[in-house]
């Protein structure tokens, strides 16, 4: 009978244990969750002094835009309809773009996916900027060598003349300074 106890007391006690290393683990696979999270969506595309390629688009009011016609620091955004980040940040960039200074003629926000589903979209961002609706496939995100969503970039030409990246993390809780 003491074998009995002795074996039902060592069983529960691994279980305890067992219990208790469980839940260490599942909070540290919490943990590196969220870091991985963070530091996909903080982990700037494209480098500063990355030359923008050439494009050519229509916005929704039907100005033709090509990088000469960013011929002063411009805020370029990249949304998909999509994507929860972007609804997320959209109210702050909306924000953020009212305060820019040269108003909407300084940023260009680019919504890719389908002109049904960027509706919402276009409606918030078209009083405060420059607006395109395009795919993934469009002239704009290869010239801007996107590939997640939201990416917010700052450019303006440089000395050359050339059309870079200043600014691959736009600061959409501080007022838009262009210097």
């Amino acid at each position: 009978m003491a074998v009995l106890v002795a074996s039902v007391l060592l069983v529960g006690v691994l279980g305890a244990v067992n219990l208790v290393l469980m839940v260490g683990v599942i909070r540290r696979l919490r943990e590196h969750t969220e870091q991985l999270a963070n530091s996909r969506s903080s982990q700037p595309v494209v480098a500063v002094g990355t030359e923008i390629g050439t494009f050519s688009a229509s916005t929704v009011d039907g100005e033709v835009l090509s990088p000469a016609r960013l011929d002063g620091e411009t805020v370029v955004a990249f949304f998909s309809p999509e994507c929860k980040p972007c609804r997320a940040k959209m109210p702050s960039f909306v924000e953020y773009a009212k305060a820019m200074p040269g108003g909407r003629e300084r940023v260009l926000a680019t919504i890719v996916g389908e002109p049904e589903a960027a509706a919402e979209f276009v409606a918030a961002l078209r009083p405060v900027a420059r607006v395109v609706v395009e795919s993934m496939e469009s002239s704009l995100v290869s010239a801007f060598q996107t590939q997640s969503f939201p990416t917010l970039l700052t450019v303006a030409p440089d000395e050359a003349g050339r059309l870079v990246v200043r600014a691959n993390d736009v600061p959409l809780g501080q007022p838009a300074l262009v210097g």
